[in-house]
């Protein structure tokens, strides 16, 4: 029996079986990349993707969980910001995207997705953290290039723009 689940704002069909981790689903038949396959036990937070506005662990959701709710991954973000925001159309890049550019984030890049989703969950509860509060927001992704100073610099860039 298919399963339909709504990502990045359109409705997909998946005849993956109930168990199957969402994760699995996004990259295999959605063929979406921005969530990424770390560590599978929902330690590293590289699978993050939003899950009715909340950073949720993709690796360890079965696909069944998020029936009925809105999936947004790293490439949905643009649309959902002005979704958010009542933009006539998305921009290019969300503005934690676009901050991550423009403070040169990524060194492997791998977490960032994960990061930026994080991220984007924390601006919507929070639209003007401290380095405090972010770095605890922040703390359950990991990053092994240790880009942790520039990820705040970024997080407050996208405060700014978004304020």
């Amino acid at each position: 029996m298919a399963t339909k689940i709504t990502v990045n704002g359109k409705s997909h069909s998946t005849e993956a079986a109930a168990d199957t981790p969402l994760l699995y689903v996004l990259r295999d038949d959605l063929e979406l990349r921005g969530p990424k396959f770390g560590c599978g036990l929902s330690q590293c937070g590289s699978c993050a993707v939003l899950v009715d506005g909340k950073e949720t662990r993709s690796c360890v959701t079965p696909v069944a969980a998020v029936v009925g709710k809105k999936v947004t991954t790293l490439e949905g973000l643009p649309a959902l910001y002005a979704e958010e925001k009542q933009l006539g159309t998305a921009p290019g890049l969300h503005p934690l995207q676009q901050a991550w550019i423009d403070e040169q984030v990524p060194q492997c890049g791998y977490c960032q997705s994960g990061m930026i989703i994080m991220a984007a969950d924390l601006l919507s509860q929070n639209p003007n953290p401290s380095d405090t509060e972010i770095k605890q927001a922040m703390d359950p992704h990991l990053c092994r290039c240790a880009t942790h100073n520039a990820i705040v610099r970024a997080i407050k860039r996208a405060a700014r723009a978004e304020g």
